[in-house]
């Protein structure tokens, strides 16, 4: 082969290889928009939204509804709408500003919200119990729950307010609501911290069904025995019925 044969080879190996590498970071480039601006995977860790959501669901939110922010940047893109009374959304915590809650947004700037003996008012008038709201009193292991209670003991999880809703906030509350740590306990959501509303469920694995064995560090057939008792167990553990449900 003549020095010249062998140039054209390496450059044309090395133009492979930069294609290859291009539509790699591409492909990288799209996933971190689709994920941080359009659409974004969430599980369930908490029984807060039972029955609506159940630990384990897997869902996807739409971020692009109320104004994705834009990689990178930060910028946060035009709203279609924002949150509305009715809406299951997802948000970080006001707490840490790091990790994602979900409830269901109950009141919008200016509402004044009302709890009394659990039943929630906005605007003084009744909010509406949906469909799979529910008022049990206690843990999901069927302990007691005691009702914590808000700066001075003024507030409680049974009967709150009224306060009106600060301007570019909003009250959440979870669907089980006798199990919910929410708005009752730390204010209202600023707009600022809201990322997308939940629109449908693509996975559900029960955990409570067949539990799996645990795995640890110090036991190296762990991993194995967890994945072949999963696969054992794979069409128990589904919950067939909820695969893309649409959240209501």
């Amino acid at each position: 082969m003549t020095n010249r044969s062998r140039k054209s080879a390496r450059e044309g190996t090395g133009a492979a290889i930069w294609e290859n590498v291009k539509q790699i970071g591409l492909a990288i480039i799209l996933a971190l928009v689709i994920k941080t601006s359009i659409v974004e995977a969430y599980k369930i860790p908490t029984a807060s939204m039972e029955d609506t959501l159940l630990i384990g669901d897997f869902l996807l939110a739409n971020k692009f509804v109320y104004g994705a922010r834009l990689p990178f940047v930060g910028w946060r893109l035009p709203a279609i709408h924002e949150p509305e009374r009715g809406d299951v959304v997802i948000f970080l915590y006001p707490g840490d500003g790091v990790t994602k809650y979900i409830k269901r947004c109950v009141a919008t700037p200016g509402d004044t919200v009302l709890v009394r003996n659990k039943e929630l008012y906005v605007n003084g008038k009744r909010f509406p119990d949906l469909e799979y709201a529910k008022y049990v009193d206690t843990s999901r292991h069927g302990q007691p729950r005691v009702q914590p209670r808000g700066p001075g003991g003024r507030n409680s999880r049974d009967n709150w307010g009224p306060e009106i809703v600060p301007p570019d906030c909003y009250f959440m509350m979870g669907d089980n609501r006798d199990n919910s740590y929410d708005s009752r306990y730390w204010k209202a959501v600023p707009k600022d911290l809201v990322l997308g509303e939940a629109i449908l469920i693509h996975w559900s694995w029960d955990e409570s069904k067949n539990p799996s064995p645990a795995v640890s560090v110090t036991d190296p057939l762990s991993v194995p025995r967890l994945f072949a008792f999963n696969v054992v167990h794979f069409f128990d553990k589904v919950r067939w019925q909820r695969l893309f449900d649409i959240i209501t």
